[in-house]
């Protein structure tokens, strides 16, 4: 890929110099060049081989398409860098931004930052102040962006890039005790073992009873006991004689 430095692509004529190279994971990439474009012509911005990288001159208004090649016909991604020596820039990320970072764009003239600016995306309006930041961007932000203000006019535009970031890498774990594996045929093989689950469901069932079972039973006697004490208590039937009522009033008589 191409490296810049500063990260950005706009500048005007007077700024510190930019410097490109040729990098891949970090580091130099030998064998690549910096190619550039000038109108038609396209042209090395450095020496093939020996020392991939160029340094940009900012003395004269003069930018280009920049990318690097091999001799082979391996290419990197175009970044348009612009160069001006009046009006506004937008100062705007030049390599592509991973997704889920904030990118932070100011307008600037030549003097110090704007304090009163209208940021835009293609056609449309985002916001008014001295800058303008994008949280957590991600591929819907990608466009052409510039500024403007009410005196000085507005700014080139610039392609703002998003690139996802790398997936992280997945461990396959290994399956669960008592779990079946799959064959490749796409049948799991038959297993002796039972399941890991139904042995605690077994063990699970066999606790309850152990709960339930003396308290039923201790039930069932409590209700036979208070049957057969209610059997035993029964009033028993009095038996009252008495003598009939000629006997109360019979009266001896004797002759004397």
């Amino acid at each position: 890929s191409l490296d810049i430095s500063p990260n950005l692509q706009q500048f005007f004529t007077g700024d510190s110099s930019v410097s490109l190279r040729c990098a891949g994971d970090g580091q130099t990439a030998d064998g690549w060049t910096v190619k550039r474009t000038r109108g038609e012509a396209t042209e090395d911005c450095g020496e093939t081989g020996s020392d991939p990288s160029c340094v940009l001159d900012l003395s004269v208004p003069l930018g280009g398409v920049f990318w690097c090649e091999t001799s082979s016909g391996q290419r990197s991604d175009n970044v348009s860098i612009t160069v001006l020596d009046k009006g506004l820039i937008l100062e705007i990320p030049a390599l592509p931004v991973k997704a889920g970072c904030d990118v932070t764009l100011r307008c600037r003239l030549r003097s110090g930052d704007i304090t009163a600016a209208f940021f835009f995306i293609d056609k449309h309006r985002l916001g008014s102040g001295p800058e303008l930041v994008l949280r957590q961007v991600r591929q819907s932000d990608e466009g052409s962006y510039w500024c403007s203000t009410d005196r000085f006019g507005k700014s080139p535009h610039s392609f703002l890039s998003v690139k996802d970031p790398p997936l992280p890498q997945t461990i396959t774990a290994s399956p669960p005790l008592g779990s079946a594996i799959t064959d490749p045929a796409g049948s799991p093989p038959s297993s002796s073992t039972p399941p890991l689950h139904s042995c605690m469901s077994v063990l699970r069932l066999l606790c309850h009873l152990l709960v339930i079972c003396p308290y039923c039973v201790c039930s069932v006697l409590l209700v036979l006991m208070c049957c057969r004490r209610n059997s035993g208590n029964q009033p028993a039937v009095s038996m009252e004689t008495r003598q009939p009522a000629e006997l109360d009033d019979v009266t001896t008589e004797q002759d004397f």
